[in-house]
């Protein structure tokens, strides 16, 4: 057997992270992003193919005749023709919880800056208001903690689980409900949509994106929520109804809300949650809770095993 040949067609995530793993198996190119028309071109004589979000269609597939594996550097494999891969005799592997840690430490995260209102507080200080004020203390914002509050969960996966941990050692009432209906003895009390709603004090979204969840949460599900609660979403985009997320906010009907992921990525300029009257209530991140140091090298070594596994590289 030669060289394999390894293509990575969107290794920009992992800019900063060790690639020699995967250059260590073969004849190895990255590049940085790819564009739909340049995916055969460069792939064409790959025997394996790296992706993130770069789309591997039927038609990809038909001209790269000497693939053999699709390694998908993520959880989800929704960017791949997964049965006609099979069908063509290609491997499709994936690389499942390698960032629970980082989603759930970065949920938590968004949870603490809101309750503390980290955003308003830092803006104060760092415009001068602090200093021009003659006060020592200032708490005109709500400073609130997590012990005692109601924290419901909407999918209790692997980061949904481990997020309902991190909640109950930091004194929060768990509970959840299961998108799909599947889940309702997962070891904390399960409550349907609008009851988990209603009674909660802080709601996080841990559930993927499908016909079920797709606009789960719209004006409807935010109107039952408490005013003085907060929600985060860190499953996907599409599960929130973002213009209605954004009318809540300016209406008061929810004190505050972090989003991790959006409908459409990158967020579009003229996006309404960009334009909130009161945007400290609000927190926005590019789809980086997955990010951590830790995570991204795993999943190079995660997406490297996957390849010695497949051609029995010991």
């Amino acid at each position: 057997m030669g060289k394999i040949k390894i293509v990575y067609l969107d290794a920009y995530p992992l800019e900063d992270i060790d690639l020699s793993p995967l250059a260590e198996l073969g004849e190895f190119t990255e590049y940085h992003t790819t564009n739909p028309e340049d995916v055969i071109p460069r792939a064409r004589y790959a025997d394996v193919l790296i992706v993130n979000k770069v789309l591997v269609t039927k038609d990809v597939i038909d001209n790269l005749p000497e693939l053999k594996l699709v390694c998908v550097s993520a959880t989800g494999v929704n960017n791949v023709d997964v049965a006609y891969a099979e069908k063509k005799g290609i491997a499709v592997k994936n690389v499942p919880a390698y960032s629970t840690d980082s989603v759930s430490e970065a949920t938590v995260a968004y949870v603490f800056a809101l309750l503390r209102n980290v955003v308003y507080y830092d803006r104060y200080v760092k415009n001068g208001s602090y200093s021009a004020s003659g006060l020592t203390f200032h708490t005109s914002k709500s400073i609130s903690e997590i012990k005692g509050k109601k924290w419901g969960i909407i999918g209790l996966g692997n980061i949904g689980r481990r997020v309902a941990e991190i909640a109950t050692v930091l004194g929060a009432e768990v509970s959840y409900h299961s998108t799909s209906g599947k889940n309702t003895d997962g070891g904390y009390r399960h409550r349907y949509l609008e009851e988990l709603l209603e009674e909660s004090d802080i709601v996080s979204i841990h559930a993927p994106l499908n016909k079920s969840t797709e606009g789960l949460i719209g004006s409807n599900e935010l109107s039952v929520i408490k005013k003085t609660a907060i929600i985060v979403n860190m499953g996907r985009g599409g599960i929130v109804v973002e213009k209605d997320l954004a009318e809540a906010l300016d209406n008061g009907h929810i004190a505050g809300a972090g989003l991790d992921v959006f409908e459409k990525e990158p967020l579009e300029a003229d996006n309404p949650l960009l334009k909130i009257n009161c945007p400290d209530k609000l927190i926005l991140a590019p789809h980086s809770g997955w990010a951590s140091r830790e995570a991204r090298e795993l999943l190079v070594k995660k997406v490297a095993e996957n390849i010695k596994k497949f051609y029995g590289i010991m």
